[in-house]
């Protein structure tokens, strides 16, 4: 059986700060909460990776699935467990405000400050290829 696939977004952005990559705060599970990660999650049975991606960053940061670009894979895959995979992308938008509808808080984070995230356990192993990905 394959295992199932749960995939992430890197979500980029110019700004006066320079480069910045969205993070979001988790609100559970509770030993999970409060930590910070890249938005997304499963991949549903016949959808694509860039389709669930969209959608899923749809739904949790309110904005329209057509406005969200997803680009290159970052990074190799992380395993959560024996039965799941979690996969990053790059992601840009083209329209739309992130708001945190399934998170406690939305950031913007610079190359520099990425050391300074209390990121959940999983993502920190992209943390080398998004730094990169922001200078």
């Amino acid at each position: 059986m394959s295992p199932q696939i749960v995939v992430a977004g890197a979500v980029l952005a110019e700004s006066a700060a320079g480069r910045t990559v969205l993070i979001a705060q988790r609100r559970r599970p509770p030993e999970l909460a409060g930590r910070w990660e890249l938005p997304g999650g499963k991949v549903m049975p016949g959808e694509s990776e860039s389709a669930a991606l969209a959608r899923e960053l749809g739904e949790e940061l309110g904005l329209d699935a057509g406005a969200i670009m997803v680009g290159e894979r970052l990074g190799a895959d992380v395993p959560l467990n024996p039965q799941m995979l979690l996969r990053a992308y790059l992601v840009r938008l083209t329209s739309g405000e992130p708001q945190p509808h399934d998170h406690q808080a939305l950031r913007w984070v610079t190359a520099v400050q990425l050391t300074d995230v209390d990121w959940v356990p999983a993502d920190r192993a992209w943390l080398p290829e998004l730094a990169q990905a922001l200078w």
